[in-house]
């Protein structure tokens, strides 16, 4: 997923070692309101990436794949209703 990712959107894509992001990020951000940190820069120390993932598709097949997601986005808004 990481690697579609960088090709489609023709950028790096770094991916850390740890899985659950969310549940650290609101760790961190728990831990600086109580003090446990003093900045984000002592928070930046902890930050590992496990692989980076750089594009290797031609940017024409990436505005390509990019198209048929947009046009897949666009069929799929009237699929769901209100009740």
């Amino acid at each position: 997923l990481c690697q579609l990712q960088a090709d489609i959107i023709q950028t790096d894509i770094a991916r850390p070692e740890v899985d659950e992001t969310t549940a650290l990020g609101s760790a961190y951000a728990a831990g600086l309101a109580v003090g446990y940190w003093d900045n984000l820069t002592e928070l930046r120390s902890n930050w590992q990436i496990d692989r980076e993932f750089e594009p290797e598709m031609e940017s024409s097949g990436a505005d390509r794949m990019y198209g048929r997601w947009d046009d897949a986005v666009e069929r799929s808004l009237d699929w769901a209703t209100e009740e």
